[in-house]
């Protein structure tokens, strides 16, 4: 793994969200150099003009974080060309802008690329193990379609500038999340009712965040990587866990099925990502997501 190499830039896209937030605190504290944090109202990466002046001005050396995207999961069913618009053709015009100029991309997809029907001869499935790197896609659902398509363009265009992470069940200090939501449906009723048969692993932003810069300065092999809590758990499992963090009763929170929550989107009923390319690389993986919980409370990112 090559390391330390110098960065003329750091260009933080999708900068108004939950990661991307957390993105420009990290480089700020850093004091990195050239550095663009992009909302959305400042940087349409479906825009090819703006895309390719945002990049130049930051020199042949800079780093994309990508944290943009339409990550609203039952809308893209009713909205899926307009979700695969900035999960997909987004995604390519940053990778060409990055091909052209010996950038690095490093591109937040999801766990989502996977949850349908496991090819015959793939030697594995969903629900026995987790799913390796390189595991057959097999999206369930509209926004991993579009997130697919994204992934393939950072890989085809960037072959070795480019980095797919694939996240999942993210919380953390900045907007909506399920830990959030938890919280503030434990201070307005008695009880709280949550999926027990889905099973996943939750990620905090932070810890994300800090990841990507991580590879953003280290550069290790480039292709994709899963980036989320190891273990597993449930929504259950999960509220149940944030609940006792908070120093609240978890036997408020009550198990119920799938069934009893339709959404307009269906989710993989397992959803388990493994973590083995990480130590190929020279680095570990996030860490436990029971521990991980543990330290975003202690670091008070559910305070006020």
């Amino acid at each position: 793994m090559s390391r330390d190499q110098h960065v003329t830039g750091w260009l933080v896209t999708g900068a108004g969200g939950m990661l991307g937030r957390e993105l420009g605190e990290i480089l700020s504290a850093e004091q990195a150099g050239g550095m663009y944090l992009a909302d959305r109202a400042s940087l349409d990466i479906t825009d090819t003009d703006a895309v390719g002046q945002a990049l130049s001005r930051l020199g042949p050396r800079c780093v994309v974080l990508n944290a943009a995207g339409f990550t609203n999961v039952d809308a893209a069913e009713a909205q899926e060309q307009q979700a695969r618009t900035v999960n997909g053709a987004g995604v390519g015009v940053l990778a060409a802008a990055c091909r052209e100029r010996a950038a690095t991309l490093v591109h937040v997809s999801t766990d989502y690329v996977f949850g349908g029907p496991m090819p015959p001869d793939a030697g594995v499935t969903q629900i026995e193990s987790a799913y390796a790197e390189d595991a057959p896609t097999a999206p369930v659902n509209a926004y991993g379609r579009g997130k697919l398509v994204g992934e393939k363009a950072v890989l085809e265009l960037c072959p070795e500038t480019g980095y797919v992470l694939r996240t999942a069940w993210l919380y953390g200090r900045y907007g909506r999340n399920f830990v959030s939501t938890m919280l503030g449906l434990a201070a307005t009723r008695d009880t709280v009712d949550v999926v027990a048969d889905q099973v996943g692993q939750p990620t905090w932003t932070y810890d994300l965040a800090r990841r990507m810069v991580e590879i953003g300065r280290q550069r290790p092999q480039p292709g994709v990587y899963h980036a989320t809590g190891t273990g597993e758990t449930t929504w259950f499992g999960l509220a149940q866990a944030a609940f006792v963090e908070a120093g609240l009763d978890p036997d408020r929170v009550r198990p119920v099925s799938t069934a009893d929550f339709a959404r307009p989107a269906s989710r993989p009923a397992r959803s388990v990502l493994g973590h083995a390319r990480w130590a190929a690389a020279g680095m570990t993986p996030l860490g436990n997501w029971r521990e991980m919980l543990a330290r975003a409370y202690q670091a008070g990112a559910f305070v006020g």
